[in-house]
């Protein structure tokens, strides 16, 4: 797999690049709220109707993705098992990346599995139209029997952020991603594939555009509502990033992932650590919140601003390990 830029913030670099060319443009100064309490707005308790993969009922579930330092089955071994080292505890949900044709249910895949974690595989689709006309059958029925044979819930984020200006070429419509997605179930379900809870991504700032809730295949076949959600180029306190996309999931009878979020190395390791803080009691409350995945990435070639990273920012990590604590209700 190679490095990804964190797809839900792509767009934030057309507006940095033209920042840069005019120098008289000056750096708006960071500025966020954090002494209010945040409301909350996704307050349903469950139980949820969720697929395979339940919903846990007395926590929280904590996870990541962590980008390995040697691309690979044994550096995706060695970066994950090092930050749950300094944490203290495993992810309860380990995010993955995969291009449409690359295989699924690795070794690690396995490895987490048997040990009782989660995993959510994000997987990138083909363009919409070409799988509707059968193109991409032997493919997707091929991934299917993979993860039929893993006999044990995982979570399947069918192309997230779907809802991406520039993914328009290749899902050509919300029409076509909703039929494409309901192609693509209907194949697994033939296929055995039926311990897969589908989870359905878009980001927070479809939401804000209005466009994100087109995407949605329905209530009868999405199992998690999710959405990807970032301070990046704005210092904003996460319930403010996600407001418009927690109204429109509390009328939906799903619990909630946030698959990604991260908040930017730009802002220092104070402001990153009291961004997770505040982060920390948006979750808690807004209990349809049952599972969070950070990413901890500084994704090649990417400026201050669309790095991620905090495994290795002191107090930002400790912010993490105060997240994951209370999240779990001191679970390990």
């Amino acid at each position: 797999m190679v490095a990804r830029i964190p797809a839900a913030v792509v767009s934030v670099v057309v507006v940095a690049a033209l920042a840069a060319c005019t120098a008289t443009t000056p750096k708006p100064a960071p500025s966020a709220d954090f002494g209010r309490r945040p409301a909350g707005v996704a307050t349903k308790t469950g139980p949820f109707d969720s697929g395979p993969v339940k919903a846990p009922g007395d926590k929280v579930w904590v996870g990541a993705w962590v980008k390995p330092s040697v691309w690979g089955q044994a550096g995706r071994r060695e970066a994950v098992a090092g930050v749950e080292k300094s944490l203290g505890r495993r992810f309860d949900v380990i995010n993955t990346y995969r291009t449409f044709d690359e295989k699924f249910w690795t070794e690690t895949d396995k490895e987490y599995v048997k040990r009782g974690s989660i995993v959510m595989v994000s997987w990138a689709s083909g363009d919409t139209r070409s799988m509707l006309d059968g193109q991409h059958d032997d493919t997707i029925r091929e991934q299917a029997r993979r993860v039929a044979k893993a006999k044990q819930p995982v979570m399947m984020r069918f192309r997230w952020e779907m809802d991406r200006p520039n993914l328009r070429a290749t899902m050509w419509s919300p029409e076509d991603y909703i039929a494409a997605w309901k192609y693509t179930r209907q194949i697994f379900k033939a296929e055995g594939a039926t311990n897969a809870s589908w989870v359905w991504c878009p980001t927070a700032e479809g939401f804000d555009r209005g466009d994100a809730p087109l995407f949605y295949p329905g209530d009868d076949q999405v199992d998690w509502t999710c959405v990807d959600v970032y301070a990046s180029s704005e210092y904003r306190p996460l319930d403010e990033l996600m407001g418009n996309f927690l109204k429109w999931a509390a009328q939906r009878p799903k619990p909630i992932i946030v698959g990604e979020f991260g908040v930017a190395r730009e802002w220092g390791p104070q402001r990153r650590a009291e961004w997770i803080r505040d982060a920390t009691r948006v979750f808690k409350a807004n209990p349809q919140i049952r599972a969070v995945a950070y990413f901890d990435s500084d994704p090649d070639d990417n400026p201050r601003t669309l790095h991620f990273k905090i495994s290795d920012d002191e107090p930002a990590f400790g912010a993490f390990q105060e997240l994951a604590s209370e999240l779990s209700g001191g679970k390990p």
